[in-house]
């Protein structure tokens, strides 16, 4: 024990020292940029034309394959989505050995092992790398395409286009691809339910048939190899891939960019959010002169968190969580610059004239010598960082091929990303960043967003969620006569046992319970007037308590409790209550925003604005039963949505609840099933302190 106290004295003193000897007050020169040496990869082809790049690494005993066939982009046209049909189908078995049996000697050897219409990845332990390699060379060359495993899935390709039907991100995607590019380009081609239909089995063989061969591969092979063993694996199970013929196709020209900036807006009710990007076409190779500087300049713009645009709208007025721009290089003429973010629908038209003040901003003033020297400090620790992980080997010795680039073009990278210069990124901003004739692209919610950026004096197009251009949405709500706010919620009260009989209820406690990451979920609401107490228990041990009074409102966990951040607490105090619909009967700022279908039915859509919480009601127009409920919580720029639909409604002491509750958590479908609904019994003051 002295021993063991007197080194711990000794190191003490010894930091002291050390300490003492830095002054604080100066900050630490940076040192010169770390000298960048790559393996260069050993190489061989096979006659098949299959061209293989070797790097060894023997650092650690893993080994990596990537295999990426250099196809040319093409058009799919009325069979859209066969490729992705074709990569979901590849590795999942082969001729010889079933798709069970596949999968599990992959996961038998802790190895990875995954494939795309144009290519595949493999990892393994050293020991284990020759029969990852012959999986892959046996799945590339004889698939497993049943007509059972090509329907599901084509069913599950569906259903994920039902899925993102009402996804802001996928559309404001989509529609800017096809906008960008034209929907008969590679790039701005989109999946359709139809086009997903026309497709056949015989259309994924006849793709696999034409594009998945090696005249144009690259197998690059990263780790604890020699050269001369993997040539000789290699040509082992690969000699026998047979050539496909060669194919030159002709890629269409992109879209020329307009010629004033324009706001292109796509009308989603559903939207919570407005996604915004402004986007404009630009030709960049990897070749090109202008290349790092682009980088940098984009680093300045919005390539980080300390970027332009990060620090205006994030920062500074706290529109959003983030705020991004990139611009993409390519080596058939097709890229596009893109700067945007997700905002609260209030402030998107100020995002929108905020974001193109910033890129207007790098056009016409200098960067400061700290701003350059940050992103290049924050650039060179990205890029050395990156080169730890051997898929980055693998992709930089693949590019090189690639792009035609110079055999010295990563020897050379930092020190040209160093050389950049303040005038670089005034003039590479004014080649690359337009603000001048760019589509501003924005998907949102058309009636709390149009009327704003009406303001903003760009012209507006509007288009529909697969960019075909429309007219104006029409954005007043049109009601049946007699319909308002308190006829629905007054419905809403007889569909589920009538004013009379809630009247008598003087207190609930209902309880749910659902499944959700392997763990089972309960949620307990306790309610009285003018108060609710929510509690979350996981695996039966409590996680928190929600407290919201009509004079308070507090979160309760492990003991300690503390009020709700920001307004929240504000908000939740509103609905305080037995039932919600007692508030909304009586709110003022609680309307009707249209209708909207649930499951196949129609439904009124209430909302319920507040400054942090956000809450939608809907309500089946033919039952008057509320059959969804959504909460949207905005704070800090970002927005976080709770959403459940309600069904199965079962009756307890003459009052309907819904028996199930389907909604979501963490990205994961939970489905909460009533266990409990106690009245007018159960409930103290203690509940609620």
């Amino acid at each position: 024990m002295k021993t063991k106290i007197t080194v711990l004295i000794a190191l003490l003193l010894l930091s002291i020292s050390a300490t003492a000897q830095i002054d604080r007050s100066v900050q630490p020169k940076p040192g010169p940029a770390p000298a960048i040496t790559l393996e260069v990869p050993g190489e061989f082809k096979l006659r098949n034309g299959l061209k293989v790049l070797v790097v060894e690494n023997h650092k650690l005993p893993r080994v990596s394959y990537s295999l990426t066939i250099d196809n040319q982009p093409q058009v799919e046209g009325d069979v859209a989505g066969v490729s992705g049909i074709l990569g979901a189908m590849l590795g999942n078995g082969t001729t010889s050995i079933s798709k069970d049996s596949f999968n599990e000697e992959i996961d038998f050897l802790g190895a990875r092992l995954g494939f795309g219409s144009s290519g595949a990845f493999g990892a393994s332990l050293t020991k284990y790398s020759e029969r990852i390699l012959e999986l892959m060379a046996d799945a590339a060359m004889n698939p497993l395409l049943t007509e059972e495993e090509f329907q599901k899935e084509k069913e599950k390709a569906i259903e994920g286009l039902k899925s993102n039907e009402k996804s802001v991100d996928a559309v404001a995607s989509r529609v800017g691809g096809a906008l960008s590019y034209g929907k008969k380009h590679p790039y701005g081609e989109f999946i359709t339910e139809a086009s997903l239909n026309n497709i056949t089995l015989d259309n994924v063989r006849a793709f696999y048939q034409k594009n998945f061969n090696p005249n144009n591969a690259y197998l690059v092979v990263v780790g604890d190899v020699d050269f001369k063993t993997v040539e000789k694996q290699v040509k082992k199970y690969f000699k026998k891939w047979d050539e496909g013929i060669d194919i030159t196709r002709n890629i269409p020209q992109p879209y020329k960019n307009v010629n004033a900036t324009e706001i292109n807006f796509i009308d989603m009710p559903n939207a919570v959010q407005s996604n915004i990007s402004i986007t404009s076409n630009v030709k960049l190779k990897m070749g090109d002169p202008d290349y790092h500087a682009v980088l940098i300049a984009n680093k300045i713009l919005g390539g980080g968190f300390n970027s332009y645009l990060n620090m205006n709208l994030r920062e500074a007025n706290g529109y959003t969580y983030g705020a991004r721009s990139s611009v993409g290089s390519n080596r058939y003429g097709a890229s596009r610059f893109t700067a945007g973010a997700q905002v609260r629908n209030t402030v998107t038209d100020s995002a929108v004239v905020e974001s193109l003040k910033e890129i207007k901003r790098i056009k016409t003033e200098k960067v400061s010598a700290e701003d350059l020297k940050n992103a290049k400090a924050k650039y060179v620790g990205d890029f050395v960082l990156a080169l730890e992980q051997p898929q980055t080997i693998a992709r930089y010795a693949l590019n090189i091929k690639l792009n035609n680039l110079p055999k010295d073009f990563y020897k050379t990278y930092l020190s040209k990303i160093n050389a950049v210069t303040a005038d670089d990124v005034q003039r590479i901003a004014n080649t690359y960043f337009t603000e001048q004739n760019a589509r501003v692209i924005v998907v949102g919610k058309g009636s709390e967003v149009i009327a704003n950026l009406e303001k903003t004096g760009l012209p507006i197009k509007y288009f529909d969620k697969y960019a075909t251009a429309t007219e104006k949405p029409e954005l007043e709500v049109v009601l049946p006569e007699g319909v308002n706010v308190k006829s629905v919620i007054n419905k809403y009260f007889d569909a589920i046992g009538g004013k009379t009989k809630i009247d008598k209820i003087q207190s609930l406690i209902i309880k749910y319970e659902g499944t959700a990451m392997g763990s089972t979920i309960l949620s307990e609401e306790k309610r009285i007037d003018g108060k609710i107490a929510q509690n979350v228990f996981m695996n039966g041990a409590p996680m928190m308590s929600i407290v919201a009074t009509k004079e308070d409102a507090f979160m309760k966990r492990g003991g300690a409790k503390n009020p709700l951040p920001g307004t929240m607490g504000k908000d939740l105090s509103k609905i305080a209550g037995l039932f919600v619909e007692d508030y909304i009967l009586n709110e003022p700022t609680a309307k009707i925003t249209g209708t909207e279908k649930i499951e196949d039915k129609e439904a009124y859509k209430i909302e319920i604005p507040g400054e942090t919480v956000t809450y939608v009601m809907f309500y089946d127009v033919e039952t008057g039963l509320k059959v969804k409920e959504v909460q949207t919580i905005n704070m800090n720029g970002q927005s976080q949505v709770q959403s459940a639909i309600l069904k199965d409604y079962k009756e307890y002491e003459g009052i309907k609840f819904p028996e199930t509750k389907v909604g979501s958590q963490m990205g994961q479908t939970v489905i909460s099933k009533l266990k409990q609904v106690t009245i007018n019994s159960g409930v103290s003051a203690s509940d609620f302190e």
